[in-house]
């Protein structure tokens, strides 16, 4: 057996951990062995998302928890290292766009409401730093770790209408590179920063701008699916190969970087 990606009994922190992307990286984690903690705004769905997770794995917990505040972030470190002892994984999947941080086709950046503008800044760039200050120093005195940060495609080219989203994830990974260089010069080699950052997948946030009423695609999704050369949507599963990639030891040498995971749409001209 190869032992280079394995990732069995290592204690996995999931911020986002109920929403749609957290909890399928979560499910991918105890599906191979790990011990992972979900964290969730909200009550209802942290609880949902357990219920299904269980079916899995009973080395699962979760718990509420807003990732922009400092107190409520080390309540939940306190409580993984009373159950487990330690954290080798966090990963920042807490994120997402609001419908006032999302302009209308018929909007332009004028018309842009600057406190919906702050608010997805503050989530996506924020509700990734936080946790890792929180996290990221018990890696520092334990001396390992990873991180996967989650960035985007609006990273790598200005998509139009989410120019809130876009800002924040280029911060984000921008702060993805600073952290790795932290980590690895002031604590450790085997502490890793790195992110993705996933292509197209439909999901509760985005489904009204890319699927009609009727279930056809929206003129923007063709436009994605035409610079996608895979001519597809991504399965949010096929997320989870990456994160565990990057948390392994087969990425014991990559640190400060971001892999996409978009069936080629970064790549790709379009022409």
């Amino acid at each position: 057996m190869n032992h280079t990606f394995d990732i069995s009994d290592k204690v996995a922190v999931i911020t986002g951990g109920s929403g749609v992307l957290g909890s399928n990286i979560a499910e991918g984690f105890l599906r191979a062995g790990a011990k992972v903690i979900i964290i969730g705004a909200h009550q209802e769905r942290v609880d949902a998302a357990l219920t299904r997770l269980r079916q899995i794995s009973n080395d699962v917990i979760g718990t509420v928890c807003n990732v922009l505040d400092i107190n409520s972030l080390n309540s939940v470190k306190d409580t993984v290292l009373a159950q487990w002892g330690h954290i080798d994984y966090l990963i920042n999947a807490a994120g997402g766009n609001i419908p006032g941080g999302t302009l209308t086709v018929d909007q332009n950046i004028f018309d842009m409401e600057v406190e919906s503008l702050n608010k997805v800044v503050d989530l996506n760039l924020n509700g990734t730093v936080y946790p890792c200050l929180v996290f990221g120093e018990i890696m520092a005195k334990q001396k390992f770790g990873a991180i996967v940060n989650i960035s985007s495609m609006t990273a790598y080219e200005s998509i139009t209408r989410v120019p809130g989203y876009s800002m924040a994830k280029s911060a984000v990974e921008n702060f993805t590179r600073w952290m790795a260089q932290e980590m690895a010069l002031k604590f450790s080699e085997k502490i890793r920063v790195n992110a993705i950052a996933p292509g197209f997948f439909i999901g509760n946030q985005n489904r009204a701008i890319l699927i009609n009423p009727d279930g056809t695609l929206t003129e923007r999704s063709k436009k994605v699916i035409a610079k996608t050369p895979m001519r597809r949507f991504g399965d949010i599963s096929e997320l989870n190969g990456a994160v565990q990639f990057l948390c392994s030891e087969a990425a014991s040498f990559i640190t400060g970087t971001t892999l996409a995971v978009d069936g080629g749409f970064s790549a790709f001209s379009g022409v």
